[in-house]
């Protein structure tokens, strides 16, 4: 592939630099690239942030502070150069819930709390990056991570209702909390509608004409500015108020051994989609489209990025998919872009707060529900439910669980069935007979499709699937039936074996039965096309080798048929 114009050339000591990798090979004229990317990220990033603080019961503050220790830390320790790292709307409201359950929103043991669990989070991801844990990115398929986000849409949606309406925040689960909004819905205020819907309005009709203008901001410049021409506050406009910054302190938060226990499910839940965002933002915008992305070191700078947040007092950081994609469509080569972002914000908190008190709060609301309406992969799920019905079912006991569930236990059963998914995936796996394509020597599944041809005394079966305690039972029961379906005595049996990329212990014991039971009854056993070296280990591990004899292994099915046809003939 060849390399884009203006993009940074791959360099042989990039993965050699401990710190600030994206700067390998950086040529002063990417500098101004660089800037104006860092200067649109921040017109995106503060809107954003103070709107996913309020998300999390934070003061705006906290989201600014979230962003610049996220953002520092991946710049010095992650790998992907577009990569922005921060605040972010879906883990917010899954750790937001689990809080609460703890301590009331807003409280200082609130906020301790969520310090301590960035730690936490940090800490779990900077181990998975060093121990080259990536794989866990993978536990949920994509109709679990669909129904998630539709599940988080939901709760960011109803959670935000109430500013745009005018109304007060309702208590209860969420179903109880919509109802409660439906009820009152004549006593919305139509001021805070107009501001809600229309900076919902400009940041959707920014982001049609070109995701680079920051409507967010835009939108939330205009509101303020009504609330200040019109009076809106004494119409019953509420705004943020006065805002005041101290400079954060690094310190660890004092949290009990029993608090932290009680963290720890809740710490191991948002790790799991913390590590699957941001493998899909670092694959989906890899620095070096020639090089597999290096999604173990972005575990690390996130994973620090966290340790950092929750020691200023913040909470849990992660990667942001479209704010990556504005630093990588706006011409951005490095992290660079977002230390000029971090320089932008930090100037916001030191001189320019002012700026800040009059905007509505049913504007910060707008943004959210932006944000929630652009997660929801509708594209997706209709795809889904034409191409896969059984993955639709799916997504909605998905997104069931996380509405109607507190959400935390909600994101739980996603990953289990996520996992159970897979499991079913495999258990699915049975023995498929094989014939030779008619003037080849390919084996092919039987199908009334295809014409095929068998070989006399050959049965030729193959599993696509590794062989394990899950379908162990089933591979020899189909066996069986296999071998007394044969229209004629079988005198070899031939296991192609090319999808058995592992062998359990306990599948393992089973295909050493079926092998025995085969040569008692007078049948040759071979294997052909085992091609895994963890299967090879094992058939040598659990002794299946010894047991085959000679010639045990073939790299073809016909290789293993003339291999023991004088075998066969005596």
């Amino acid at each position: 592939m060849a390399a884009r114009s203006g993009a940074l050339q791959p360099s042989t000591n990039n993965k050699a630099w401990p710190v600030f990798r994206s700067l390998a090979g950086y040529r002063a004229a990417f500098l101004s690239r660089d800037l104006f990317a860092g200067l649109t990220l921040a017109a995106i990033v503060i809107p954003e942030q103070m709107a996913t603080a309020r998300l999390g019961g934070f003061a705006p503050q906290i989201g600014f502070f979230a962003f610049v220790a996220g953002s520092l830390a991946f710049a010095a320790f992650g790998s992907n150069r577009f990569l922005s790292s921060g605040a972010d709307s879906t883990i917010t409201p899954i750790f937001a819930g689990g809080l609460a359950a703890l301590a009331a929103t807003g409280s200082p043991d609130y906020a301790t709390l969520a310090a301590a669990l960035a730690l936490m989070v940090g800490l779990m991801l900077t181990a998975a990056g060093i121990f080259r844990l990536g794989w866990i990115a993978d536990l949920l398929s994509v109709p679990v991570t669909i129904g998630f986000l539709a599940g988080i849409s939901v709760h960011i949606l109803i959670s935000q209702l109430p500013g745009i309406l005018g109304l007060p925040v309702p208590e209860g689960p969420t179903l109880q909390r919509f109802a409660t909004l439906a009820e009152h819905l004549g006593e919305t205020n139509a001021f805070t509608l107009v501001i809600g819907f229309g900076v919902l309005a400009i940041i959707a009709l920014s982001e049609r004409i070109d995701s680079r203008i920051p409507g967010a901001l835009i939108g939330l410049a205009l509101a303020a500015a009504a609330v200040v021409t019109f009076h809106l506050e004494s119409r019953g406009v509420r705004v943020l108020g006065s805002i005041s910054v101290e400079t954060p302190k690094l310190a660890i938060p004092e949290v009990s051994v029993g608090r932290l226990t009680s963290l720890l499910s809740l710490g191991l839940i948002i790790s799991i989609v913390v590590m699957v965002q941001t493998a899909a933002t670092t694959r989906s915008f890899p620095t070096d489209p020639n090089e597999p992305p290096d999604v173990n070191r972005d575990f690390v700078g996130i994973g620090i990025g966290s340790i950092f947040s929750g020691m200023i007092g913040a909470f849990p950081v992660n990667a942001s998919p479209p704010r990556t994609a504005v630093v990588s469509e706006t011409g951005g080569r490095s992290q660079i872009a977002g230390l000029a972002a971090i320089a932008i914000v930090v100037a916001l908190l030191a001189f320019g707060t002012s700026l800040l008190h009059r905007i509505p709060n049913a504007a910060l609301g707008g943004v959210l529900l932006f944000v929630a309406l652009r997660i929801i992969r509708l594209g997706q799920i209709i795809a889904v439910c034409r191409q896969s019905f059984g993955e639709f079912l799916l997504i909605l006991a998905t997104a069931a669980g996380i509405i109607i569930l507190p959400i935390e236990q909600g994101v739980g059963i996603g990953i289990a069935l996520s996992l159970l998914h897979g499991i079913w995936t495999t258990t699915r796996a049975r023995v498929q007979p094989l014939e030779r394509v008619p003037g080849t020597s390919i084996w092919w599944p039987v199908s009334p499709k295809l014409p095929g041809e068998q070989e006399a005394g050959v049965i030729v079966v193959g599993l696509q699937a590794p062989l394990s305690f899950l379908n162990a039972y089933d591979f020899r029961r189909d066996i069986l039936t296999a071998l007394k379906s044969s229209p004629q005595r079988a005198r070899l049996l031939v296991l192609e074996a090319t999808g058995i990329v592992e062998i359990d212990f306990t599948a393992a014991q089973v295909l050493i039965d079926v092998i025995r039971q085969c040569h008692a009854d007078g049948i040759d056993f071979a294997i052909a096309r085992l091609e895994s070296e963890r299967a090879q280990a094992a058939i040598v591990r659990f002794g299946i080798d010894a047991l085959l004899g000679s010639n045990r292994e073939f790299r073809s099915v016909e290789e293993a048929i003339s291999g023991r046809a004088a075998k066969i003939e005596a």
